[in-house]
């Protein structure tokens, strides 16, 4: 009990899942039972970071009916801001659509109980709307069972096919992304992490309550067949926590919640070393490059491959860890606990 405490309770089980230090709001709605499964701290306030993008759409959608168009600019702007949760995008909205009355209007429309715009202190700041893990259960309801149709498509379509990285280069396929499959949907939020955007990196003291010094990251969608169950996780960090650790962290966090219908991607979680890390396409240093780890961060691996010699002192290595959620190979220089070879690991011909 040294590093976690408790914090999740169900009827059969105690999670111990939350590392000390870190405060976790949390709420797991299944659509077909028409109950949630899991909360803990479900309306408890967190800043909002680019979950608020789900609210900024739903805005520009709803008097659109009954046809619900969208114009070349906006689609534009729409897939990048929820593919890859473009800030630039969600900043023209917040500008052209009336900043926080944005939120009240949304918040009398779905009925939701602890959002509220930013603080008067921070009016331009969209990243710091108040809002729960309940409440985002609450939003994400409306999209997907009152929603009209053409909303549910423009806006599901979109999450369901998220791009790896933000286009501040961030990774933010933590959390839902990196638990489950192929039936996911992510709308992802971080703030602070050495500068983040999302108007997420001011460093000013706590206003009514709302925690704005603390790193965050936050995980909400839908899990399973149908977008059967709503996954809401908001999480806030020690100012100054590496990327990674709080990415693993919530990635942990999410791999103990139930979550009815959910399907989980098969393989073993192992830490890894190094900054720039590079994931490729085929276990060599000559092929293509699909990405980097955050540092520290841990992964998934499914398999391991022999191919290129890489030798970093102390470390030197010829196989090759396969990461199915990137779909490419990192050399076990850097990943697990030192042995060239991982031990338990299938080994791929």
């Amino acid at each position: 009990m040294s590093r976690y405490h408790m914090t999740l309770r169900d009827e059969r089980s105690q999670l111990e899942v939350v590392p000390a230090g870190v405060t976790a709001g949390i709420a797991v709605f299944d659509r077909q039972t028409g109950q949630f499964v899991q909360q803990a701290n479900a309306d408890h306030r967190f800043r909002s970071a680019s979950v608020v993008k789900l609210l900024i759409v739903l805005d520009l959608l709803w008097d659109r009916g009954p046809a619900y168009s969208v114009e070349p600019a906006d689609r534009a702007r729409l897939e990048v801001m929820l593919r890859s949760s473009d800030d630039d995008a969600a900043s023209y909205y917040w500008d052209h659509m009336g900043g926080a009355a944005i939120v009240e209007r949304m918040v009398r429309r779905l009925g939701l109980t602890h959002t509220d715009g930013p603080p008067a202190t921070h009016p331009g700041f969209w990243g710091y709307v108040a809002i729960t893990a309940a409440d985002t259960v609450r939003i994400y309801r409306y999209i997907l069972d009152h929603a009209p149709l053409p909303i549910r498509r423009t806006v599901m379509d979109l999450l369901h096919e998220p791009t790896r990285y933000g286009t501040d280069g961030f990774d933010q396929y933590f959390g839902i992304a990196s638990v489950f499959d192929p039936d996911f949907s992510i709308k992802q939020g971080w703030s602070g992490f050495f500068g983040s955007s999302g108007y997420g990196s001011d460093r000013s003291k706590p206003v009514d309550t709302l925690d704005l010094v603390s790193d965050a990251l936050h995980t909400t969608g839908t899990v399973g067949k149908d977008d059967r169950c709503i996954v809401s996780v908001y999480t806030l960090h020690p100012r100054g926590t590496q990327y990674g650790k709080a990415y693993t962290d919530v990635t942990r966090l999410t791999r103990a919640l139930i979550v009815p219908g959910g399907v989980r991607t098969s393989g073993s979680w192992l830490a890894t070393t190094g900054e720039g890390v590079r994931v490729r396409t085929a276990p060599n240093t000559s092929c293509g490059i699909l990405g980097m780890l955050p540092a520290g961060v841990e992964v998934l691996v499914s398999g391991q491959k022999q191919g290129e010699l890489i030798e970093i002192p102390p470390r030197s290595s010829d196989w090759w860890a396969y990461l199915p959620k990137y779909g490419g190979y990192v050399t076990t220089v850097y990943v697990g606990s030192g042995a060239p070879k991982l031990p338990g690991v299938p080994v791929y011909q």
